[in-house]
């Protein structure tokens, strides 16, 4: 962490809505290119509000907010699908297109952020199923791979267009222990890199494993460890 650098997130006393109404006050974040951040907390305590927060999901009820050049506090709706594809985002169930190939469903993602070029797509299509480890398994369905090579195909998906900040929600909710580590040995290689990620996590022994910097959201306030 250089804190020199210019923040990636920052809350200043936010008010952190669920879409209706506070359920985390004044929160006081700062993440920094490059940070690797846990967000723990009881279910319900509003970790995943604050990833819709980052998001433009949930709007902000009081404070400030920023997530690289956008201003949650001040966002219009036409900004959402602009900081949306600034973000990389993991999702606990995958949420992969189950009709088609892992291939087709990172070329959907590609052309729904604005790519057109078939050739530079195909080209950063190989290039981030090789950092995952996925470059054989491109013309296999969801349903064909285990859960570990979906979960790799949607952190290969969250990739493509070369985010500052990976939002992972749960990444590891649906693996076994062995998989899960082996996902958070990837995670970690693509943080190594310079790839912030903020993720959202249950699971004390995997923290432990591969300690960083752990958030904890309790009664209505997020505190450090």
């Amino acid at each position: 962490m250089n804190p020199d650098a210019t923040p990636i997130v920052q809350f200043r006393a936010a008010d952190i809505s669920n879409g209706e109404i506070v359920v985390v006050e004044h929160l006081d974040l700062t993440i920094y290119p490059g940070e690797f951040v846990y967000l723990t907390g009881r279910v319900g305590s509003g970790k995943t509000s604050i990833i819709r927060a980052l998001t433009g999901e949930n709007p902000l009820l009081g404070g400030e907010g920023s997530v690289g050049p956008f201003d949650l506090t001040n966002l219009r709706k036409k900004q959402i699908p602009y900081l949306r594809r600034t973000l990389g985002i993991i999702f606990q169930d995958f949420q992969l297109l189950m009709d088609r190939s892992v291939e087709a469903n990172l070329r959907f993602a590609l052309e729904a952020t604005g790519w057109k070029d078939k050739a530079a797509m195909a080209e950063r299509i190989d290039s981030v199923l090789e950092a995952v480890g996925m470059q054989h398994k491109a013309y296999k369905l969801p349903h064909q791979l285990s859960g570990g090579e979906q979960q790799r195909a949607a952190i290969a998906r969250a990739l493509l267009n070369e985010p500052a900040l990976i939002l992972a929600d749960e990444p590891t909710g649906n693996l076994d222990e062995d998989t899960a580590r082996g996902i958070m040995g990837l995670l970690f290689d693509i943080n190594r890199r310079g790839t912030a990620i903020l993720m959202v996590t249950h699971n004390q022994l995997l923290i432990k494993a591969f300690p960083a910097r752990v958030l904890v959201v309790e009664k209505g306030v997020c505190r450090e460890a």
